[in-house]
């Protein structure tokens, strides 16, 4: 019986409501009156409040729907219009599912043919690092296969509860994600004056206050980071990696932007790579869980929800317990499987496909989007190296967030709100689940099309401007309209 709320799963019942939540309500709110002739001074709600390209207007990679339309449909496997190397492609992939069918079960690790594929690709991108198939499982997400883990290291209560070392900014999921899991969130602080990079001094602070109220077994990172868009070189994943061995922590990886680099100067390195040039006192002793999946830039493919870990040093009755809880999906979605083959297996130059399986290039819109936003009053915004988000702080006037008190909101939340009724652009609050820092600041998606992201910048522009001109604000000496007449 849940005949009412004190029959509910206290656990779930301590998970904190997401601002992100909350603001996609009243996007829902404002497309449904639109729908209903309710006249607006826009026409559509523009989203790009998360990760979600194909959502905002980006098209799919042509390769890979098409070998998935065979897959679905085997009789176009004689359709000649497709390209021969879409049809080869999925011929072989159709000839690893059993039955020849993307209907049926597979393995609740994934399909070994697929495993094998992702195992291969991490020995290419490591320059020859060796990965094995074994220790890859296919989950439905990385958020998916992060939870197993979560799950697996949760432990204990008040002080003997099990801690994760948590950037802030992170991933607006991930603390909803380690609630749900039951594991504390143990805040490091970013350096936002260095693009957000990780430092080692706030590691050991942030461990050292966490061991107050916890048991820190884990640290999350992602590279490049999410939504800052720094990108980590060698010597800083080398200090991270140092300091988990040092204080015996597990390494929780997240490297699904790995594609998508485009500073001047960086790249993408694994952790795995530094991992394993660090000799056998940590590649044979640190343990690290890797996650990637098909929500990267280059395939932008949210919705058909596969993703994979690789387990490094982990022991093998770890392993079993992890595909012990994989097993209580029964297997990912198969097209999704089917596609991370695709992805980590692209076309080759020489195949007929290869000119459509081209990798958006995110540069221009995080440039254009970087000046703008540091062109606006109140507004600044680190330049981003990797990844698909902009993260700038909103230097808000006290009258902003004095209402913002009174009506019990972050002011960013307050900002999101009044942004998505007056404009209809639906931007992410960058306050984490409650946690205040004094600071404010917004989150942006731009894997959008260059036309969108204009849109955006237009629509954000104009109510900015008007917001700052209802308060006294330093470099604008003039009180107009009150807030409380957008409300």
């Amino acid at each position: 019986m849940m005949s009412s709320l004190q029959h509910l799963n206290p656990t779930v019942k301590g998970i904190r409501e997401s601002a992100h939540s909350g603001l996609q309500s009243l996007a829902a709110h404002v497309t449904q009156e639109i729908a209903q002739g309710v006249q607006k001074p826009f026409k559509e709600v523009i989203d790009i409040s998360s990760g979600d390209p194909h959502k905002a207007g980006m098209k799919p990679i042509s390769f890979v729907r098409q070998v998935l339309a065979v897959c679905l449909h085997p009789e176009l496997l004689g359709n000649k219009t497709l390209p021969l190397d879409v049809r080869l492609r999925a011929q072989r992939l159709l000839e690893v599912c059993d039955g020849g069918s993307v209907g049926s079960y597979t393995d609740s690790s994934g399909i070994p043919h697929v495993r094998q594929s992702i195992a291969e690709f991490i020995m290419r991108r490591d320059v020859g690092v060796h990965s094995h198939a074994k220790d890859v499982f296919i989950s439905a997400g990385s958020q998916r296969g992060l939870m197993v883990i979560l799950k697996l290291l949760a432990s204990g209560e008040g002080d003997t509860q099990t801690g994760v070392l948590t950037p802030r900014p992170c991933p607006h999921t991930l603390p909803t994600l380690l609630d749900d899991a039951g594991v504390a969130l143990v805040p490091y602080q970013l350096m936002e004056d260095r693009g957000w990079a990780v430092d080692l001094s706030e590691l050991h602070h942030a461990l050292k206050c966490g061991r107050g109220g916890c048991n820190p077994r884990a640290i999350y990172i992602s590279n490049p980071g999410t939504p800052t868009g720094h990108v980590q070189d060698w010597e800083s994943i080398e200090e991270v990696i140092r300091f988990a061995a040092a204080e015996r922590l597990l390494l929780l990886v997240d490297e699904v932007y790995q594609d998508s680099v485009y500073g001047q100067g960086k790249e993408f390195i694994s952790f795995k790579r530094v991992l394993f040039e660090m000799g056998k006192e940590y590649s044979g002793t640190v343990q690290m869980v890797s996650l990637h999946s098909l929500s990267s830039a280059c395939m932008g493919e949210c919705g058909l929800r596969a993703g994979y870990m690789e387990l490094v040093n982990m022991d093998p009755e770890v392993t079993h317990f992890v595909d012990t809880m994989l097993c209580t999906d029964i297997s990912s979605p198969v097209t999704g499987q089917l596609a991370l083959d695709l992805m980590v297996n692209p076309p080759r130059p020489g195949d007929p496909s290869n000119d459509t399986y081209t990798q958006a290039t995110l540069s221009q819109n995080a440039q254009q989007a970087h000046e703008f936003l540091n062109d606006l009053p109140g507004m600044s915004s680190q330049q981003a190296k990797g990844g698909i988000y902009l993260y700038p702080r909103l230097h808000l006037p006290s009258e902003i967030i004095e209402k913002a008190k009174e009506l019990e909101v972050e002011a960013c939340v307050l900002y999101c709100q009044m942004l998505l009724k007056e404009e209809g652009v639906f931007l992410g609050a960058g306050c984490q689940n409650g946690e205040t820092t004094g600071k404010h600041y917004l989150r942006l998606c731009i894997l959008v099309p260059a036309d969108t992201l204009e849109e955006v910048l237009a629509r954000l522009a104009s109510f900015h401007l008007r917001l700052m001109d209802m308060c006294p604000y330093p470099d604008r000496g003039v009180k107009g309209r009150d807030i409380g007449d957008t409300l």
